[in-house]
């Protein structure tokens, strides 16, 4: 076989993988979206949220689904669970074996072990990991992730359902103040949640690159998506 023949070869070989890889990308993102959780998976937050009706549930359920798209998204880098409730739900899941290991395989590929929701902190890792999630979760719903309309749903759910001792996200400090304002203006809404401004972060704070010390986890330093995916929307 002819030196060109053999390129040829390897061309066509490293473009098939190259489509088979996307295809495979794109199943994988259909599967996340479309497929339904185990029955009985939304009520074991029943007990440790009462406030939450079926459709709150659900939106967390939703959320759920914007982090493994994140994470499929990211490929084997890690992504870190930057809600509370979102990751009651992912826990309350791994427990269920058998069930959660073949989801995942069809999700991702590999079994995701669960982790505990982290914020913006002292460990890098982590924050590169977090800033890597919001970077993921504006792309699918086609957000710049730099200068977001608003915040992705998975970023907004603790602070949407009010979730005692959650981690809570805003577009920008005015949003933040805002809700500040509200809360200790006699406007919160009653029940026992109280907003803590100490753990509230903006979408300033999840680009500013000294969190990490660099650019990791905000578009791996190249820009990219980490995959063919694309947005997918809302």
């Amino acid at each position: 076989m002819s030196v060109w023949l053999m390129l040829l070869a390897a061309g066509l070989g490293l473009a098939l993988l190259v489509v088979y890889t996307l295809w495979r990308q794109q199943v994988r993102a259909a599967f996340i979206r479309e497929t339904l959780l185990p029955p009985g998976l939304l009520d074991t937050l029943v007990e440790p949220f009462p406030h939450l009706g079926l459709k709150e549930r659900q939106l967390v359920a939703r959320g759920l689904r914007k982090f493994f798209l994140a994470q499929l998204k990211a490929g084997r880098q890690p992504v870190a669970m930057p809600s509370r409730v979102v990751g009651a739900l992912w826990s309350s899941f791994a427990r269920r074996g058998a069930a959660y290991d073949a989801y995942c395989r069809q999700a991702l590929g590999r079994t995701l072990p669960p982790s505990a929701p982290v914020a913006l902190s002292a460990e890098r890792e982590a924050n590169a990991a977090l800033r890597r999630c919001w970077w993921h979760c504006c792309r699918e719903e086609n957000l710049d992730p730099a200068a977001p309309t608003r915040v992705p749903l998975l970023f907004a759910l603790d602070s949407k359902l009010r979730i005692a001792n959650g981690h809570f996200y805003f577009v920008d400090q005015a949003a933040r103040l805002q809700r500040l304002r509200k809360d200790h203006g006699g406007d919160g809404g009653g029940g026992d949640f109280t907003y803590e401004h100490e753990r509230s972060w903006t979408s300033d704070d999840l680009r500013d690159t000294s969190w990490d010390g660099g650019t990791d986890g905000f578009g791996d330093s190249g820009g990219g998506d980490g995959g063919g995916d694309g947005g997918g929307g809302d």
